[in-house]
């Protein structure tokens, strides 16, 4: 797909991956409703950066673990700029809690990642497909992690939620198909991320230890990842890790 001139929602726009990814769109001439939930200073600062490239931009606030937050950011998005063609589900959430400690992942943590991480990028995907049939299809990439691969993260629900995001793409590859191709990230630690710093420092050198590159992934290298599933007309329900050799498969 030629994305020069498309329309793109971010959400978790304003985090360091997210912040990353909008910059790489705008580089290719994309229109982005950047989402936000809480950092609007920050949101106010990357629409600068990114009109800077000579698009258009718009950022929204809203709450993407609610149905209604998600109509909220579409209905902005097809308000503004007549609909969108890319939709990036980058927003996620993290608590660091030792997969030992049962007793301090409870019912409502558990639900509450579980829905935030899993639940709602089923429920923008489903909400975004007939705003995308009506442009003529378009691309969804899903961020997941090299946890979903394997019992390690931040906590378990953590660690569940991306492996479940990870076969959520798959199974949106299948039923979104032919128009709309479904593709998902898993990077490794990355510096510089809302996730990273909700991790203890024992569990960041850990994760930089396993890498057989023995550093972090380089977000730009998550962002051109994703400008790939953007563009790509022949690639559905993959994922890519970007890890810096931490996981093989």
């Amino acid at each position: 797909m030629d994305i020069k001139g498309k329309v793109a929602v971010v959400t978790g726009a304003t985090g360091g991956l997210g912040s990353r990814i909008c910059l790489a769109l705008a580089k290719e001439k994309v229109n982005i409703c950047l989402v936000y939930a809480k950092s609007k200073e920050k949101a106010e600062h990357n629409l600068q950066e990114i009109k800077n490239y000579g698009v258009n931009a718009a950022a929204v606030q809203a709450d993407i673990t609610t149905e209604d937050g998600i109509e909220k950011m579409f209905a902005f998005a097809d308000d503004i700029f007549g609909g969108f063609d890319i939709l990036i589900l980058d927003a996620a959430y993290n608590e660091s809690i030792p997969f030992q400690d049962l007793d301090t992942l409870d019912a409502d943590k558990w639900r509450f990642i579980l829905n935030y991480n899993l639940t709602s990028p089923y429920l923008a995907a489903r909400k975004a497909a007939p705003y995308m049939r009506k442009r003529g299809g378009g691309r969804i990439v899903t961020i997941s992690s090299v946890a979903g691969f394997r019992p390690s993260g931040s906590s378990m629900a953590y660690s569940v939620s991306k492996a479940g995001l990870i076969h959520l793409t798959k199974c949106l590859a299948v039923a979104l198909a032919p128009d709309i191709l479904v593709n998902d990230i898993a990077p490794g630690l990355m510096e510089g991320t809302r996730m990273t710093d909700n991790l203890t420092r024992e569990h960041v050198a850990r994760s930089l230890n396993s890498a057989v590159l023995k550093k972090a992934a380089d977000k730009d290298d998550v962002a051109d990842a994703v400008l790939l599933f953007t563009k790509t007309d022949s690639i559905t329900g993959q994922t890519l890790l970007v890890d810096a050799g931490s996981f093989f498969h």
